[in-house]
């Protein structure tokens, strides 16, 4: 794994404040990599302990997939569990509600597969690559895909959608107006003015509810892409008919 034997990009938050996870609906905040600072848990560990700190993929109970570590001073600990909040736009005049979450490993994908089958039949998808980028990343957007063809590709790329950390997914009911998001921290969340069925998907998987935790996201953490994953989300770009994406 190198982890798989490619470039590992560091994202340090600029602050300390918890940030938003995503504007609605698939449009995404920036984010900020950086090489470790003098502040960075990794600034002054040899290569060999780095290497250690990525080949731990279980704490506890809960697995994390190949795409991303977190910090070597674990500010946050991975911990299962989801939370409500509300989306603020940065003007303050709207907010919205949502639902976002860590899970292990080996639920992620039936989780993810089991919300979307909560959105209507027809649905617009805005694929993230950071793959070609330092900072930020480039989406790439379809509208109105039939969802069940859209879930038979994804399918189909299942380990580009768990163990690529440059590799992010939304998925928006613009009917509704509820999306379903997989980012490339491989968190789960979903915004909508009416949640509730989808709060109850997250109970059925016997996920629990921890107000306020914090997200990976949030704190310093390590992204990683195995060689090949580059050339699978072109190809699941080309599946899906995307030409052009925009950043």
């Amino acid at each position: 794994m190198c982890y798989r034997g490619t470039i590992r990009k560091i994202n340090t938050p600029p602050t300390a404040e918890r940030s938003a996870v995503m504007s609605p609906f698939g449009l995404s905040s920036p984010r900020n990599y950086s090489v470790p600072n003098a502040k960075s848990s990794f600034a002054s560990l040899s290569r060999e302990e780095i290497e250690t700190h990525i080949a731990i993929g279980r704490y506890g109970s809960f697995q994390l997939t190949d795409a991303i570590r977190p910090s070597y001073d674990l500010r946050i600990r991975p911990e299962e569990g989801y939370d409500r909040r509300l989306w603020r736009a940065s003007n303050g005049r709207a907010s919205i509600p949502l639902l976002t979450s860590m899970v292990s490993r080996e639920k992620l994908s039936d989780l993810f597969f089991d919300l979307l089958g909560g959105l209507g039949s027809m649905v617009d998808v805005v694929l993230e690559s950071s793959h070609a980028r330092r900072s930020g990343h480039s989406d790439y957007t379809r509208d109105e895909i039939d969802l069940p063809i859209l879930m038979s590709c994804l399918y189909d790329f299942e380990d580009l959608l768990l163990n690529d950390g440059y590799f992010g997914i939304a998925v928006i009911d613009p009917g509704r107006q509820v999306e379903v998001r997989f980012d490339e921290h491989k968190s789960i969340s979903v915004f909508g003015r009416d949640i509730d069925a989808f709060e109850e998907i997250f109970r059925a998987y016997r996920i629990p509810r921890r107000d306020r935790m914090r997200l990976l996201s949030e704190d310093e953490h390590l992204h990683a892409s195995a060689s090949g994953f580059r050339g699978q989300f072109e190809m699941l770009r080309a599946r899906l008919g995307i030409d052009e994406g925009f950043c």
